[in-house]
């Protein structure tokens, strides 16, 4: 091409790999499933079909197990070569051997093989069981971080073979003055919170604190708010106010 711009090559694009750290190329002979619009370029005889109206039943019932998420993906079908990309996010994969990774569900673009996608108890995450390939996109580069570790709460991707984090608190932090006025704020930062994990296995974390935006996130906290007692809500409403705010005047 004119400019000595190399155009892709089908005949030329990995089976499974980066073509770029910001476009992803996978072989499809089979089932693959996918998150709606990562897909930005594909060769072959393919198809994309929503999860509740694929022909392959028997294949979602084994591979996907999360009525949360269900709308959100697509199942892929047919033979051919699929590239997956997400705004300009760095991409990355994974293969699982008879195994559990948990990630965050918006960063999940993709996944084959015999995982099974199952709901996690952590809101805003999913966990893959079982044997194949993973596709997930970060902001920034991914730091693989061996347990005992704390954890920004919005830096990590996700985890492996490891058990679930539990929330960890800095009160000296938090007791102190800059801590008072963040609370004051509803402001939360990795260095008053952060997620503590013990054990084996092997934590996944990005460069930035800058997370994907997942919708499904507001009907969780949606659903558990109806637990709250009229002050617990009188005092949320506050708080969101505060983030409202603070987030507005940071952007001028």
């Amino acid at each position: 091409m004119q400019g000595g711009i190399d155009a892709l090559d089908r005949s030329s694009l990995p089976a499974a790999d980066n073509i770029n750290p910001y476009a992803f190329s996978i072989a499809v002979n089979g089932e693959l499933i996918i998150q709606k619009g990562k897909m930005i370029a594909y060769y072959g005889n393919l198809k994309f079909e929503a999860l509740t109206q694929s022909a392959f039943a028997s294949f979602v019932k084994t591979h996907f197990n999360s009525p949360m998420y269900a709308g959100d993906f697509v199942i892929v079908t047919g033979q051919g070569q699929l590239i997956l990309g997400d705004r300009g996010f760095d991409i990355n994969s994974y293969n699982i051997e008879a195994g559990n990774l948990t990630v965050r569900a918006a960063n999940l673009l993709g996944y084959g093989g015999d995982l099974q996608l199952k709901q996690s108890i952590i809101p805003g995450y999913v966990a893959l069981i079982g044997t194949g390939i993973m596709i997930a996109a970060s902001h920034g580069a991914v730091h693989f971080i061996e347990p005992p570790c704390r954890v920004d709460p919005q830096a990590l991707l996700g985890w492996a073979d490891a058990p679930s984090p539990c929330h960890h608190y800095d009160y000296q932090y938090v007791q102190g003055l800059m801590g008072a006025l963040g609370s004051a704020m509803g402001r939360s930062s990795g260095e008053e919170h952060q997620l503590d994990f013990v054990g084996a296995g092997t934590v996944l974390m990005q460069s930035s604190e800058t997370m994907v935006s997942d919708g499904k996130l507001l009907q969780v906290l949606d659903g558990q708010s109806a637990t709250l007692s009229l002050p617990g809500m009188q005092q949320l409403h506050q708080r969101i106010g505060a983030r409202i705010q603070q987030q507005q005047s940071s952007q001028y």
